[in-house]
């Protein structure tokens, strides 16, 4: 069975210019782009990859393409969340015979289940699949919080091995893993740094889309090497980019930004706006700065 730690990508799906459809030559691109920078793996259609902007064809045609392009040198998790617990069944089902290593799954985001609730949920998907299940605690889009006492329940149904953990509360990581022990491996949503130091044994980031072999070393250097001042001054370089892919910006900036670096993805699909270009020279002159581009105009 694969180990899942280390610093995941939660990609972003690259789109013809015209937003009508999956760039598909670009994604190939991006996913060997990734691995090849050494990031450790791959989640596609998570909020990032904006996953409720496409279509079902869309979606197979992504897992497709990453797994096919991945080649098994790095897991690929994909995000199968959806509302209603039979069509994340499906969806799931789906991501498995595509050859997914693991699916990611927020919480329903409507309904608001209650903690019974969310117990059947997953169970019921972790019933249906053979494969392991990062459930993703982001309070902010879902409308439900998995507080450390209720992952705590979730770990005891055998598919549920790990947690995305999207809140800006590390200590949460400290009582996640005293609640479960190894029943549950932490991946940090957000403070991935802060996180590490904590026990988390990985983190699914925003920011290594546009710096994979920086965000994947850092976790290196915490995790494997326990080097602080070398871990904290990598961490003070990223965090100008974690900064900017936080908060609304996370597709637009994430994507505007590999455009600027020479590898064109597309603008988000609507309702989200493409970056204003007065962020976009802003943007630009940070990634100038981190040697990432070769001019800021």
């Amino acid at each position: 069975m694969r180990q899942f730690r280390g610093t995941y990508t939660v990609l972003v799906t690259p789109f013809t210019s015209n937003g009508s459809a999956v760039d598909v030559k670009a994604l190939r691109q991006l996913v060997n782009w990734q691995i090849e920078q050494g990031i450790h793996g791959l989640i596609p259609l998570g909020s990032t990859g904006e996953f409720l902007s496409i279509s079902r064809e869309e979606r197979q045609q992504v897992i497709e393409i990453c797994v096919a392009e991945a080649r098994g040198r790095v897991p690929i998790l994909i995000g199968t969340g959806a509302e209603a617990t039979f069509d994340v069944i499906e969806l799931s089902r789906e991501a498995e015979a595509m050859g997914a290593d693991g699916v990611m799954i927020i919480p329903p985001f409507y309904s608001t289940p209650t903690d019974d609730e969310l117990f059947v949920h997953y169970q019921k998907i972790g019933e249906a699949i053979s494969i392991p299940i990062m459930v993703y605690n982001n309070p902010a889009t879902a409308n439900v919080d998995l507080l450390p006492s209720t992952l705590a329940r979730l770990s005891n149904i055998d598919a549920v091995t790990m947690v995305k953990e999207s809140t800006l509360e590390v200590t949460r990581v400290r009582d996640i893993i005293e609640l479960c022990g190894d029943r549950m491996t932490v991946f940090a949503g957000i403070l991935g740094y802060e996180s590490f130091w904590l026990g988390a044994e990985g983190w699914v980031a925003v920011c290594s889309n546009i710096m994979p072999k920086e965000s994947a070393r850092l976790f290196e250097l915490v995790a494997d090497e326990q080097d602080r001042d070398a871990a904290l001054a990598l961490y003070k370089d990223i965090l100008p980019i974690v900064r900017w892919v936080g908060g609304h910006r996370y597709v637009s900036a994430s994507k505007a930004a590999l455009s600027m670096m020479g590898m064109p993805v597309g603008e988000p699909r609507p309702p989200r706006l493409p970056l204003p270009d007065h962020e976009r020279e802003d943007l630009a002159a940070i990634l100038h700065n981190l040697g990432l581009v070769a001019s800021s105009t």
